[in-house]
């Protein structure tokens, strides 16, 4: 027999879910400055610190499609909690490591609930709001991922050099008492909770669904879609702290210019949620991974430092708004049978992307090749994700979820 579904307020909802988010984002954000901190007290060549935020995409990658998968098994709200906790734990213990090896296998785990999380999070918080507001509230949700990055940004600025990159790391753990919190608060999606009414198709279905003739196309875009955006949003700003001491800024000074960049984010953030109810998701997705490009091409050539600053400010700007537009546009894709299968085997998809960027800017430093022709191939994967979605993409404004 189905319980009577609690209700939660959409503004509550935004903030119980979008903490989660916010901690997901802290930690992401505080790895790309622990990484510079890393190499100095380790001695790492430039392709073991590729390693380290490639590693983090693999179980980024492994998270989205498992989690994915058991959402559509166990509930959206079961997944959001163990992947809270998953990532929250192996960020405290990786505070504790000397070998390097286990900071690796660790950031494979967190990577794991940072994966899965996101992808799902979306996906509960899509289920839960009507479809006119729908896509405004999912890319709010996705603004507290500019709230968590500003936060590793003042960490990592004041902590880091004052007390080292450990306590920086125990701070990422406060999640895990979060996760405990939120049990009572949080309802499962409305949509998950009818679903349980019907027979459960088995998870081979659900996966086969996903490449079904009705979703073929919708899956194809996504897949590349994803693909590109992570690739090179991994490759560029996990990087960004390390490029600006590659241009002859020291490490304090890296992290003031990377603070000043993130706080674009947010604007960044609240101009997709406004543009997205009125031009839809395709014209957010499109428009803001053009100036994306742009903004990545002019960063990489910037010599001066007010065109360098000014450059990654639009970069922030019109990358994480392009970001909120996608978590807004995939779970529209699918019906609430297969919905988190989908959202996150494409999350997966784009991981593998995560992966090699990272890897891809290791290698050619290590080749010393110039940051311009670095950030010139990520100009080039980010308009192959606009071309996609442009000419292929559904839009979905203010169209009722499916299922």
């Amino acid at each position: 027999m189905v319980k009577k579904q609690k209700t939660i307020s959409e503004r509550k909802l935004l903030g119980i879910a979008g903490t989660g988010w916010m901690f997901d984002a802290m930690d992401v954000g505080m790895l790309s400055f622990i990484v510079v901190a890393l190499a100095q007290d380790w001695a790492l060549s430039p392709g073991e610190v590729g390693w380290i935020g490639s590693m983090n995409s693999i179980g980024m990658a492994a998270g989205a499609f498992v989690f994915g998968i058991l959402a559509d098994r166990i509930g959206r709200k079961a997944v959001f909690m163990i992947t809270l906790l998953l990532f929250s734990i192996g960020s405290g213990l990786s505070a504790l490591v000397s070998s390097f090896a286990l900071f690796l296998i660790l950031r494979f785990f967190i990577g794991m609930g940072l994966g899965g999380e996101l992808p799902v999070a979306s996906t509960l918080v899509s289920e839960s709001v009507p479809a006119e507001r729908r896509g405004r509230v999912v890319v709010l949700l996705e603004s507290f991922w500019a709230v968590g990055w500003l936060i590793a940004a003042l960490i990592s600025y004041f902590v880091i050099p004052e007390y080292g990159w450990r306590i920086a790391l125990l701070l990422s753990a406060l999640p895990a008492l979060y996760a405990l919190f939120i049990r009572r608060d949080l309802p499962d999606s409305p949509r998950f909770v009818f679903q349980q009414k019907e027979k459960k198709p088995s998870i081979s279905h659900n996966i086969k669904s996903v490449w079904a003739k009705e979703h073929l196309r919708q899956t194809l875009t996504l897949w590349i879609l994803w693909f590109c955006v992570v690739f090179s949003y991994y490759g560029m700003f996990l990087w960004l702290p390390s490029v600006m001491t590659l241009k002859g800024f020291s490490m304090i000074k890296s992290f003031q210019y990377v603070l000043i960049m993130t706080l674009a984010q947010l604007p960044g953030y609240f101009t997709a949620a406004w543009f997205i109810e009125r031009m839809g998701r395709k014209f957010v997705l499109v428009t803001y991974l053009i100036g994306t490009a742009i903004s990545a091409y002019f960063f990489g050539t910037a010599e001066e430092l007010s065109f360098l600053i000014i450059s990654g400010i639009f970069l922030s700007f019109f990358n994480l708004g392009a970001w909120g537009a996608l978590y807004a546009y995939t779970p529209e894709q699918y019906p609430t049978s297969i919905r988190g299968t989908g959202a996150g085997m494409a999350a997966a998809v784009g991981r593998i992307g995560g992966i090699l960027g990272p890897l891809l800017v290791g290698y050619m430093v290590a080749q010393n090749s110039s940051v311009t022709n670095i950030f010139t191939i990520f100009t080039i994967a980010v308009l192959i994700g606009a071309l996609v979605v442009g000419i292929f993409g559904k839009e979905t404004k203010n169209t009722e979820l499916a299922g």
